[in-house]
């Protein structure tokens, strides 16, 4: 079983930034792959960004590129979401998830490949 814990949401005016983490517990975080994903009120959870489990891989919906930046700190067990440039679009619930598949090489877009998610963390940008 794995948990994780986001923290770091809050409220920011349009063009701040936040940076959101997520510990995770698990003897081999550096084997998971980490996704950022987001959910709005009345729309699907979408994909945000996402940090491959050897770390050297990252990727990024189109709608963050540039902005939102994905890291990780094997050390920690904890990955991060650092938010610049932040929009009133970006207002959603923002959740962790894990697959924890060794060398895991899929469709890591997808909500239903993850294993393990956290409980989410609101973020507001007001305009």
């Amino acid at each position: 079983q794995v948990q994780l814990v986001e923290s770091g949401g809050g409220l920011v005016q349009a063009g701040g930034s936040l940076r959101l983490s997520c510990a995770a517990s698990g003897r081999t975080f550096s084997s998971y792959t980490m996704g950022w994903f987001r959910q709005a009120p009345g729309k699907e959870r979408e994909f945000v960004a996402a940090s491959g489990w050897s770390g050297g891989i990252t990727d990024y919906a189109d709608s963050v590129k540039g902005r939102f930046t994905v890291s990780r700190d094997n050390a920690r067990n904890t990955v991060y979401l650092q938010m610049n440039s932040l929009k009133p679009e970006d207002t959603a619930v923002y959740y962790c998830a894990a697959i924890i598949r060794f060398r895991y090489r899929g469709n890591y877009y997808a909500p239903n490949e993850y294993d393990y998610w956290g409980q989410g963390t609101q973020v507001t940008v007001s305009s």
